[in-house]
């Protein structure tokens, strides 16, 4: 088509109606079976110029977007990773791209219907609802063939980013966890009666092929488990649903005591989000939404002795010295970890500060990648509210992860927990409290060998304790 063709028709698509131009300018002329570009929702163009960086900026946009639960951003990203356009290909990723249909399908921006009236022949009249119809068939065709080259790891791996994801989302989240392991619930957690949903679970019911319904595997406990999450939020309409969860099935009230010490337990599978890329393509970074708790916690990375901070650059190969204040950190160091962190540098000024969140980020990648050091001074951070918001699941497992590399510190805090018993995480137990507190001595900790003839006397006094 000449560049004269190519502007006269888009100046003809500028006087149709919606349905005549939505489809993608690649598609423009090509209709008969199998066109899409009629029946998908139209998207808007970003931007305007096109330049070196723009990959990266339209990415990092569609991600924030995307976190936030913007259906039409997480179908964007689904396409982007698939590298439909061969723009895109060093993007390719079929793990991630598979994460952001999950979210889109799970959406509930993309099935609860906006317009019921009906035309006179009885079908829908509302285009919106026609074209996210039409999305969630196509994302859910294109899911199944993911997960159908999947292995089980692979497939591990998009559930526990999408559980992340819907963790950060706070109360909404942990809702629509709960309907993706409900039974009562179609594959993705909307009305069992969705039509995309039924055409699911029709699909590939004969041969036995892996699909969407094996992704998360249905089950009462994890189902009441996430609707409980839910109201530990304070949302009172989480609680009016999990009562209402209760009521759906004779045996699910039965849960409620064991669900309850699970909860207390439960812990998102990251840290914050896998800081992966495909080769040469933007990598992935944690766009999920900060609450206040979350903003007063990074103020308080300033309590932090900085050594622990310079620790982690250490253990992350970023530099040979120990720094003792964020100063001292040079632009060559802070670029490695932003790198690794997927996060774009904007200017000079900003190269030279380090930011709270980047401090936390050096030691929450240094525990993931087996520091000792970085995961004793984690647990700390959770169990006292800084840099993260007080959480002592959390504060307990990395304990566990620190004294299972042989930390007498880790062990004496473990015996703590032990000792005064934290409901739901460690029950009380004087037995293991003094175990610890001897291996804890035992590995050099002064203090548990100090405390160590008061408790061996308390147990003494109690030894059914």
């Amino acid at each position: 088509m000449s560049r004269v063709g190519a502007l006269s028709l888009m100046a003809v698509c500028v006087s149709l109606t919606l349905s005549g131009c939505d489809r993608p300018w690649w598609k423009w002329g090509r209709g008969g079976p199998g066109d899409e570009g009629g029946y998908s929702c139209p998207r808007p163009a970003l931007m305007q110029n096109a330049g070196f960086n723009d990959q990266e900026f339209e990415i990092r946009y569609f991600r924030r977007a995307a976190f936030k639960n913007d259906f039409f951003a997480q179908l964007e990203l689904a396409d982007r990773y698939a590298a439909e356009k061969s723009t895109d290909k060093n993007l390719e990723d079929p793990i991630e791209g598979s994460v952001w249909l999950v979210m889109a399908l799970a959406n509930q921006e993309g099935y609860a219907p906006m317009n019921r009236i009906l035309t006179n022949d009885g079908k829908l009249a509302s285009r919106y609802d026609k074209c996210r119809a039409f999305e969630r068939a196509r994302a859910y065709r294109r899911l199944d063939r993911n997960l159908a080259m999947m292995d089980m790891s692979e497939r591990d791996k998009v559930r526990d980013r999408v559980v992340y994801i819907l963790s950060t989302l706070g109360a909404d989240g942990f809702r629509t966890l709960g309907r993706l392991y409900d039974v009562q619930y179609g594959p993705m957690g909307e009305p069992a009666d969705n039509r995309e949903a039924v055409r699911a679970m029709m699909r590939n019911s004969d041969d036995g092929r892996r699909n969407v319904r094996s992704l998360f595997q249905r089950s009462d406990v994890d189902a009441y488990l996430y609707n409980y999450k839910a109201t530990e939020t304070g949302d009172v309409g989480a609680y009016v649903l999990l009562k209402d969860f209760e009521r759906s099935a004779g045996d699910r009230k039965d849960y409620a005591s064991f669900v309850v010490g699970k909860a207390k337990r439960w812990v998102a599978p990251y840290e914050f989000y896998p800081p992966e890329a495909p080769g040469g393509g933007v990598p992935h970074s944690d766009e999920s939404i900060r609450s206040d708790a979350q903003d007063y916690a990074l103020i308080r990375m300033e309590e932090l002795p900085f050594v622990h901070v310079g620790r982690a650059l250490v253990y992350l190969d970023l530099t040979q010295t120990l720094y003792s204040s964020p100063s001292e950190v040079p632009a060559d160091t802070l670029t490695g970890l932003r790198a690794i962190l997927g996060k774009a540098t904007t200017g000079r000024a900003e190269m030279v500060r380090m930011t709270n969140a980047e401090k936390l980020r050096a030691i929450q990648l240094a525990a993931i990648n087996g520091s000792s050091q970085a995961q004793l001074a984690l647990a700390v951070m959770y169990s006292e509210g800084v840099g993260v918001p007080a959480d002592y699941a959390r504060a307990f497992y990395w304990y566990q992860q620190a004294e299972k590399q042989g930390s007498p510190e880790a062990r004496f805090a473990m015996s703590t927990y032990f000792a005064l018993g934290l409901a739901g995480v460690a029950d009380q137990s004087k037995a293991s409290a003094v175990v610890l507190r001897l291996d804890s001595a035992m590995g050099g900790y002064r203090p548990s060998a100090q405390r160590l003839r008061a408790i061996l006397e308390q147990v003494s006094r109690n030894p059914n304790g």
